[in-house]
């Protein structure tokens, strides 16, 4: 069975840190991509970050890039995702998800990630 656990979530002051986990079981961890993506009620999922386990390519949306650093660690099947300097507007539900290693390109997610897991939540207080 496949499956991927995101954890790390929290409530953290404007300008701290906190760092996501997504731990993946059941399929090749390195021939695929990891993607996490944030969930704001209401609207569509919005792919915020991912790493291709395969060569190491990532992708950051504009508004995380330099305060952002996903990684991935092969001997535990998992991706990181390092969030320094957070800002209140960063607020949400983040979400993993995985697709093969070719969807995660520098410019972004080329194609659907089907394989998802549960959301952690992000709050940021003022």
């Amino acid at each position: 069975e496949v499956q991927l656990q995101a954890s790390g979530g929290g409530l953290v002051q404007a300008g701290e840190s906190l760092t996501l986990s997504c731990v993946v079981s059941g399929l090749s961890f390195g021939d695929y991509a990891v993607a996490w993506f944030r969930q704001d009620f209401g609207k569509e999922r919005e792919p915020y970050s991912c790493i291709s386990n395969k060569d190491g390519t990532t992708y950051y949306v504009d508004s995380v890039k330099g305060r952002f650093t996903i990684s991935s660690d092969v001997a535990k099947n998992t991706v990181y995702l390092r969030m320094n300097s957070l800002k209140p507007e960063d607020t949400a539900v983040y979400v993993c998800a995985a697709a093969p290693a070719r969807y995660c390109s520098v410019h972004g997610t080329r194609g659907p990630f089907g394989i998802w897991g549960r959301g952690t939540l992000v709050t940021v207080s003022s």
